[in-house]
């Protein structure tokens, strides 16, 4: 066959393929126009999982009878002019491609009355064949509707699933939508009834009813919310506690410039912040929201502009990953600050060889203290000093005195910390305090685990990591690029413990290692590593690696079960929770403490009923 011109109907069909992969495709198309066109109210009507028939009317500002046929042609835009204007998109749409895929592949109509017209027409396209405009009854605004998609290409409609699946990704995508838009109202129908109703609102109580609707009430009463700006970069929305976790990805909605993003790069950050606190084989919930200079990031990627590219990839991850961990980390701490201020003595002014012993002897805990660099002595200083501290704290002489009653002195003051002060222990696993709300039970051990955990992190940070010389030298085969990362990230590597060289165009030499990873396939972790920065910009491999040997050796040097505590060994490990960061959970994932009020407390006895 010779070299052709292929039809204009044929090449539209074949970018169909590309931009309108199903009927959510069609709605994600046309909802966005009608954002783009400055609508405040979307209405979505959809017929057997939007197979047989889609509606989307907006009130934008509409389209000029004389634009109307244009539309429907390829590459005909309204949004970009000139390659400046695609390098600073505000839009969600530019390529041009959606209108005249969609009317390929299905029955077309599209009616519009411009803002400043006196009446609306109307324009017809059925598989490719335009008519009109004529004139039509409609107030300002667009519909447009879409029938029998994909009945000229039969072998495409065979791949669409069942209508109840097909309407699911459509509310899915709604819901996306929803979410990137509070000052636009969405109403969603399938089959003549309302499955969603989304009303238009950027007032803080709108705006956590929408989100409530869409991802639960227990999300938004579990929600931190997040603020974060440094630069042209700024993240704000709420992430869920890592205890409110999913068995699933269902609660995670990232957006970048208002546009719905699915990014490896994106994930990653997410999932490296959530990874000291979350529980194994869980997904953390977030909806999340990234708004930097367009100059920063290519939406011109890829058809469904699902994907993006971001100019410094190292910059926009590290942001994110240090945004969430920060709000993750001190959840609690401004009750903490209070609860410090209160106490008259932060975990800061106790002298460090007392909070080091406690921190890797105290409680019972074996064979560590080499690892952190801790004396071999008691922590009965450190102990001792809390109680001082503290003079609401129950000694064992009160607790003789009072023979395990309530304290008066600590009923009646107003500064009692957020963990309360502890009232006994249950079966060497628990510790029971008492607080302003009511009942705290706190899993000693998982507790006890986190607060060795980070400070043995902190300590490595301060000391920085120690490393050792290599007998025999490892040389590692790995890419021209993966070379590349070695040159330019070398002082990075130098500052983690390592002494790389390059020593040929596909080949680097390992001398020295950090000491603590010794036992570890070190040609394999940096071979990741490297695989990882080439494709990310940034990596976090070799630091997990280290955090995972001290989170297995401060899981082995925490306190464990039927240990008996007194109360004052029971009120230290609480005051450290409470000046722990992450102390919520521990290393695993595991909570590592739950309060009952007093309501709750009169329900399981009928109080009250």
């Amino acid at each position: 066959m010779n070299i052709h011109k292929l039809p204009n109907q044929l090449i539209d069909q074949i970018a169909a393929g590309e931009v309108v992969e199903r009927p959510a495709s069609v709605v994600k198309e046309l909802v966005e126009n009608a954002l783009d066109a400055g609508a405040t109210q979307i209405t979505i009507e959809v017929q057997t999982g939007g197979k047989k028939h889609i509606k989307i009317t907006d009130n934008g500002q509409g389209i000029a009878k004389q634009d109307l046929a244009l539309a429907i042609e390829r590459h005909a835009t309204s949004k970009i002019d000139s390659l400046y204007d695609l390098e600073h998109l505000s839009s969600l749409g530019f390529r041009g491609e959606a209108l005249p895929s969609i009317a390929s592949v299905s029955r077309f109509k599209m009616t519009s009355q411009h803002c400043d017209a006196d009446m609306a027409f109307c324009i017809r396209s059925d598989g490719g064949q335009v008519s009109g405009p004529e004139p039509a009854a409609h107030p300002p605004g667009t519909t447009v509707e879409v029938t029998d998609l994909f009945y000229n290409t039969p072998a495409r409609r065979r791949f669409l699933k069942t209508d109840r699946t097909e309407f699911l990704r459509i509310d899915e995508l709604i819901k996306q939508l929803s979410l990137s838009r509070f000052d636009v109202g969405f109403r969603l129908a399938h089959n003549g009834q309302i499955v969603r109703h989304a009303q238009a609102g950027d007032a803080e109580p709108l705006i956590n009813q929408r989100i409530s609707q869409l991802c639960g009430k227990d999300f938004m009463q579990q929600a931190l919310h997040i603020e974060h700006q440094r630069g042209d970069l700024k993240l704000s929305g709420w992430v869920a506690k890592p205890n409110w976790n999913r068995a699933r990805a269902d609660r995670q909605f990232f957006f970048i410039n208002g546009r719905v993003i699915k990014d490896k790069l994106v994930a990653h950050a997410i999932r490296q912040a959530y990874q000291d606190v979350l529980f194994h084989g869980r997904h953390p919930a977030f909806v999340l929201y990234l708004n930097l200079n367009p100059e920063l990031v290519d939406v011109n990627v890829h058809p469904t502009k699902h994907e993006v590219r971001f100019r410094d990839t190292r910059l926009v991850h590290d942001f994110i990953f240090g945004a969430i961990h920060q709000t993750l980390a001190p959840a609690r701490m401004q009750e903490q600050t209070k609860a410090a201020e209160s106490l008259g003595q932060s975990f800061e002014s106790v002298p460090v060889q007392d909070r080091m012993a406690f921190g890797a002897g105290g409680f019972g805990g074996q064979g560590h203290a080499r690892h952190t660099g801790a004396t071999a002595h008691s922590s009965l200083n450190y102990l001792q000093k809390l109680a001082s501290a503290n003079p609401h704290a129950p000694t064992e002489e009160a607790t003789n005195a009072y023979g395990g009653a309530q304290f008066p002195e600590a009923n009646q003051a107003e500064g009692i910390p957020p963990l309360g002060y502890a009232k006994a222990q249950i079966h060497g696993v628990f510790i029971l305090a008492e607080n302003k709300q009511g009942l705290i039970i706190v899993d000693m051990h998982a507790a006890h685990e986190r607060i060795l955990y980070e400070r043995m992190k902190q300590r490595f940070a301060d000391d920085q990591l120690k490393n050792q010389k290599l007998l025999v030298p490892i040389q590692i085969n790995v890419s021209a690029r993966e070379v590349a990362v070695v040159e330019e990230q070398g002082e990075w590597l130098t500052q983690l413990g390592f002494d790389i060289s390059v020593t040929g165009e596909e080949s680097i030499t390992v001398r020295k290692i950090p000491a603590i990873l010794a036992q570890a396939d070190v040609e394999e972790l940096l071979k990741d590593v490297l695989s990882e920065v080439v494709a990310l910009g940034s990596s976090t491999k070799i630091e997990g690696a280290i955090n995972e040997i001290l989170s297995t050796m401060a899981c082995h040097g925490s306190v464990r079960a039927n240990h008996q505590l007194t109360l004052m060994e029971m009120n230290a490990l609480l005051r450290d929770m409470e000046n722990t960061l992450r102390s919520d959970q521990c290393n695993h994932g595991r909570p590592t403490w739950t309060q009952l009020d007093m309501r709750q407390l009169d329900k399981l006895f009928l109080r009250g009923q």
